[in-house]
């Protein structure tokens, strides 16, 4: 479980360095527009335990809720080929009481070249209802803790695609 400690540094960003595979690539030797979310879904879910030590199953069973996803907004930019090597960053850009976007982007593996920009919005809810409830205790520290909380409010998903792409340029 999530203890926050004031005196440690919490990393906003998770990155993985992932192989694009074969079996998930078109005939023409791009990864499938529908993969991407098993990649970004999954290169979240290696980094967390392993950066917060925390596991999301043990917030699920300890306050009874789970985010539940009500929006994806994805950019495809550039294409992932098959056999090359990407990396996988992810962040919460904003929160609130019951509501969390993450932010995940892919880059060609120099991070010099954006891919892929997907925002995921996801809803807090108890699981014995299915009803919209606060984020509270650990949940909510882990939050405060992790999350880089934008001014989103105004910007579209081209703005920050234009944004992280002037920002790669610069490393």
């Amino acid at each position: 479980m999530f203890e926050y400690n004031s005196e440690k540094h919490y990393p906003k960003e998770t990155e993985s360095r992932v192989l694009i595979r074969f079996q998930d690539c078109d005939p023409l030797r791009h990864l499938n527009n529908a993969k991407y979310f098993d990649y970004f879904f999954n290169a979240r879910e290696d980094q967390v335990p392993k950066l917060y030590g925390v596991e999301m199953m043990d917030f699920i069973k300890k306050y009874q809720a789970a985010w539940v996803i009500y929006n994806h907004n994805i950019s495809y930019v550039k294409p992932a080929m098959v056999g090359e090597w990407v990396r996988i960053k992810s962040r919460i850009i904003w929160h609130n009481h019951n509501t969390v976007i993450l932010e995940y982007y892919m880059t060609d593996d120099s991070e010099a070249q954006l891919k892929t920009l997907l925002w995921t919005t996801m809803r807090y809810v108890t699981l014995s209802e299915g009803k919209s409830t606060d984020h509270i205790g650990a949940v909510n520290e882990f939050l405060t803790a992790t999350s880089m909380n934008l001014q989103i409010e105004g910007i579209q998903i081209k703005d920050r695609v234009k944004s992280i792409s002037q920002e790669l340029k610069k490393i």
